[in-house]
């Protein structure tokens, strides 16, 4: 047991390493607190200084230009979204203001009734198509900041599940007609949003209704999205409502700057431009040097840390906060498929990574806080924490001078003593409020964090070659598929026999061929159960 006397003067070197190791932007507030992260003065001195002033001047170039990835020639300029006078060149600059002039033009279009679904109604709902960044941050934007009266509903399809698509689909004529499609895709091949997109089209055909009347498209010059939304192709093909630029300078995790997250905000009525503002802000705070007052780069420092510069630790997120229950997902992305490499920049395997999971408090301490206290100690906490209530002043008081509010931030309290009792690290991230500014103040905290992490571990936070693998494995999966399709007769045959036909691996034909059983009518099955002596045929033949 702790003495008395002891136990003060744990809590004078808490005061300490609490007033010494934080970092403060003043506007919007936001207060990264590190005083149970177990920081060091030697993270800041020596080779670790020469590091971080190498990562800080890395930064510094990415801003001003400097190739992000010499092997496609693109820069990252997701910088210059919130700052356009930072783009390096006219041209950019110019394209950023003009994707602001022309969404403040849409939403006062919208809001001055020049624009409305079939029929004349007003549009009351957004259906929002797209993937990973293009989806996960208009959802956490939604979430953190829609208002009970927004002008507008949103329904997000971001996967080609055949159910979750009915599900977003199964409206009534009235509703589609309603609804505003709003298409994220910057080259429009990517798989699942052209997969929902096509099937949200055939629902409004079915529907009877003009798909192009109520359709947006955010997507690259002359891709196949934006030749679609113009109108090009079949003849007589009308126009979308609305095309907005998505440039090949800005990857999708790190789009919500851009007319991504946007759009989005203006079809919500929220303050983007406030938005903006914050993450611009946190931008001028984590260019500061020295380090020690860089949130930014403390943050990143404290992942190097705790995670041994090699992923040895995941990091739990942990806000308190129902609005900000998708943070969690969305720093999984943003960290995990920026860090997430199995090679450095000279080429050698190092295998590399910052694991990211949460989900919210109080609601995790009847959840696996439990773990995180008495089992394995393969994490680090961040808390984020928000000062102000978003109900009524006059809240209701659930015991004398407590009110519910008092309560999530005592939980929170509590869980942080809790778990640096048992020699847990945590950081804090503490916000004012939790609004547009301080939103976007929070996105830009973390985009500049994962590149000063990416630096100080030497690989590239900005290529996702993992992701790219996944995608054309995909592809040899359904082009397999076509070929089994093909091959099929009224003789039936297993899943070996037709992997030795093809040449295919019969693992793969056995995985394939179930499934057709099962979703196509016209692929018949005997003893489906058992991969060795199933087979398969198409009709006519006997029924299953």
């Amino acid at each position: 047991m702790i003495a008395p006397r002891d136990l003060v003067d744990l809590e004078r070197d808490r005061w300490t390493r609490y007033t010494t190791w934080r970092a403060q932007l003043d506007r919007p507030y936001i207060e990264l607190d590190l005083a149970d992260a177990d920081m060091r003065a030697e993270d800041f001195e020596g080779e670790a200084a020469d590091a971080m002033a190498a990562a800080l001047l890395a930064m510094d170039q990415l801003e001003a230009g400097a190739l992000a990835n010499a092997d496609e020639g693109r820069q990252v300029g997701h910088y210059w979204l919130r700052a356009p006078a930072l783009a390096p060149t006219p041209d950019q600059r110019g394209a950023i203001e003009g994707c602001w002039t022309r969404l403040t033009e849409f939403v006062e279009q919208l809001r001055g009734g020049q624009l409305r679904g079939a029929g004349g109604r007003p549009f009351t709902r957004v259906l929002w198509i797209g993937i990973g960044g293009s989806a996960l941050g208009p959802q956490l934007i939604a979430d953190a900041l829609q208002d009970v009266n927004a002008p507008r509903s949103l329904t997000v399809l971001d996967n080609t599940d055949p159910d979750g698509i009915r599900r977003a689909l199964s409206q009534k004529t009235d509703a589609l007609a309603q609804t505003l499609v709003v298409v994220v895709s910057k080259s429009g091949s990517t798989v699942e949003t052209r997969n929902c997109m096509r099937e949200a089209m055939h629902a409004y055909a079915r529907a009877g209704l003009e798909f192009a009347a109520h359709a947006i498209a955010i997507t690259g010059a002359d891709s196949q999205l934006d030749r679609l939304a113009r109108g090009e192709g079949d003849k007589g093909r009308p126009a979308w409502l609305a095309r907005f630029p998505l440039w090949s300078w800005v990857g999708g995790r790190t789009s919500v700057c851009s007319a991504v997250g946007l759009v989005l905000m203006g079809l919500l009525d929220l303050d983007w431009r406030a938005f903006l503002e914050g993450a611009a802000a946190m931008d001028h705070a984590t260019r500061s040097r020295p380090p020690r007052h860089n949130p930014a780069a403390l943050l990143a420092r404290m992942w190097f840390r705790q995670a041994g510069g090699r992923g040895q630790r995941a990091m739990v997120v942990l806000p308190y906060r129902d609005r900000l229950v998708l943070l969690s997902r969305y720093l999984q992305q943003l960290v995990m498929e920026s860090l997430g490499k199995r090679l450095d920049r000279t080429g050698a395997e190092v295998w590399q990574g910052l694991t990211v999971f949460g989900n919210k408090g109080s609601t995790d301490q009847h959840a696996y806080v439990q773990q995180l206290r008495d089992g394995l100690g393969s994490f680090f906490a961040l808390f984020v924490r928000v000062l102000e209530d978003q109900a009524p002043a006059e809240g209701v008081e659930v015991e004398p001078g407590v009110r519910s509010g008092d309560c999530l931030d005592g939980f929170y309290l509590g869980t942080r003593d809790a778990l640096r009792e048992r020699g847990r690290a945590s950081a804090t991230l503490v916000l004012e409020r939790l609004d547009a500014r301080s939103l976007g103040a929070v996105i830009a905290l973390f985009e500049r964090a994962v590149g000063l992490y990416a630096e100080l571990i030497n690989i590239n936070a900005y290529h996702q070659p993992g992701v790219e693998a996944g995608k054309q494995a995909a592809r040899g999966v359904l082009e397999l598929q076509a070929r089994l399709l093909a091959s099929l007769s009224t003789e039936p045959r297993t899943a070996d026999e037709l992997a030795s036909s093809l040449g295919a691996a019969p693992f793969t034909v056995w995985q394939i061929m179930r499934r057709l059983a099962r979703t196509r009518p016209e692929v018949r099955s005997a003893g489906a159960d058992d991969p060795q002596t199933a087979s398969f045929w198409l009709t006519p033949g006997p029924a299953a």
